[in-house]
């Protein structure tokens, strides 16, 4: 018999940047698990491909078009997300761009370059988080928010300062999530990939001299599937962690322990 507390039937999730990697293989499994699920994307093309996977597990499913960056889309997109499926019951701000390949160094970094990054990671965030906990505390059933954040934000990444700055400071601001809006039945975690084989870092894990010096570092001794965060999802989104609140969860097989 399954875990009652892990059963989503009667919760609705909004995932950003849920129509590849990460965020698919999280709202795959919230929907596999009964959730209805709404994805955003700024890729028409992906997010109808990732609906119909959605749509085959048999709940409510939903794709929008939106770039997290433009803080009035976002409200537009949230208003539209809750007129077509009700209440949301949980929030994640999956969203993000990573630093161009082959960045030079923070000394030549340009302010083009650093806003590219910040806007979507930490501007995109901001705007999704504030829509979601106004949202939260206006239909007073509580709610989960959740950010994904990344390994760089507590390792030192050359040449990828903005990245890494995004990431840190999303992990704060999820931090004073949890402590303001507590009382409200929020709650807010953080979610730390380590190395994940997807689109955005297909060049990195594919090139032979990073591969052979960083897999061996690995414990598991394999790169992280989107499917790796699916069961976390789930945990996040259900009753189960109804006290479990300003935490970081870090999936990372291993690697920043050796």
């Amino acid at each position: 018999m399954t875990y009652k507390a892990f059963d989503l039937t009667g919760k609705t999730v909004l995932i950003t940047g849920g129509n590849s990697g990460i965020g698919l293989g999280m709202a795959e499994a919230l929907a596999q698990a009964g959730a209805a699920v709404c994805i955003w994307g700024t890729n028409a093309d992906k997010n109808a491909a990732a609906l119909a996977k959605l749509k085959a597990y048999g709940t409510k499913a939903m794709a929008l078009t939106c770039d997290v960056g433009n803080e009035q889309e976002v409200e537009q997109r949230f208003a539209e997300t809750t007129a077509r499926l009700g209440p949301v019951h949980a929030c994640f701000a999956n969203a993000g761009v990573s630093g161009r390949a082959g960045s030079e160094s923070f000394t030549s970094m340009t302010a083009e370059e650093w806003h590219r990054v910040t806007r979507v990671n930490l501007d995109g965030a901001f705007y999704t988080l504030r829509a979601a906990a106004k949202h939260m505390v206006g239909h007073g059933q509580g709610g989960a928010l959740v950010g994904t954040a990344s390994l760089a934000a507590i390792s030192g990444q050359p040449r990828g300062e903005h990245y890494a700055a995004t990431k840190g400071g999303l992990i704060s601001m999820i931090r004073a999530l949890a402590v303001e809006f507590a009382r409200s039945g929020i709650r807010a975690n953080a979610i730390l990939p380590g190395w994940i084989d997807t689109a955005m870092t297909e060049k990195a894990l594919n090139w032979d001299k990073f591969r052979d010096k960083v897999l061996p570092r690995v414990p598991a001794r394999r790169w992280g599937k989107p499917e790796d965060f699916g069961a976390i999802a789930i945990y996040l989104v259900s009753d189960a962690s109804s006290y479990h609140t300003g935490d970081t969860f870090l999936i990372d097989g291993g690697y920043s322990l050796f």
